[in-house]
């Protein structure tokens, strides 16, 4: 595995053929060394990818994987909420553990926000866990606020999910 510092020299570019595929495994490999986390929660990235791709809708959603030469490095998901059509979705975002500390995570990020408001959106929501604490402190140095907590089993763990919201 590579050894990355800042600054570091990635590139950002839409989804292409067999990128999903690496979304898919590579989250299920991350969270089952790193949480604990089933293969249940590998399906439902599978399930969100999926849903991506079945409904993609170019101007309103977007994929970025970040690469480094070769290698794929992280990824965020911007998707429209099928309920609110002035609000936008983050999903998915993943930095692989040789990419941490350099930036990628909050730059992701910013390139969700910057898409959301071009495309017009008001407001953007995610969900995710009390555990993920680099992720949250990313959202919240972003803007983003907590509007709800609640307890939660699944992929073989209880977890406390979160949602969060970002006011464009």
């Amino acid at each position: 595995m590579m050894n990355l510092s800042p600054p570091l020299m990635y590139t950002l570019r839409h989804h292409r053929p067999g990128d999903i595929g690496w979304v898919i495994q590579r989250h299920g490999e991350i969270y089952a060394a790193e949480y604990g986390w089933n293969e249940t929660f590998e399906a439902l990235v599978a399930r969100i990818a999926a849903d991506f791709i079945d409904h993609y809708d170019p101007p309103r959603e977007r994929c970025w994987i970040a690469e480094y030469g070769p290698d794929r490095l992280g990824c965020v998901f911007l998707v429209k909420n099928r309920e609110h059509p002035d609000t936008a979705q983050l999903r998915l975002l993943l930095v692989d553990p040789a990419a941490r500390g350099t930036g990628l995570g909050r730059r992701l990020v910013r390139e969700c926000t910057a898409f959301a408001r071009a495309a017009q959106y008001r407001r953007i929501l995610l969900w995710t866990n009390s555990q993920l604490h680099a992720a949250r402190r990313i959202y919240e140095s972003e803007g983003y606020v907590l509007i709800k907590e609640e307890p939660h089993v699944s992929w073989g763990k209880p977890h406390i999910g979160q949602m969060w919201e970002l006011a464009l």
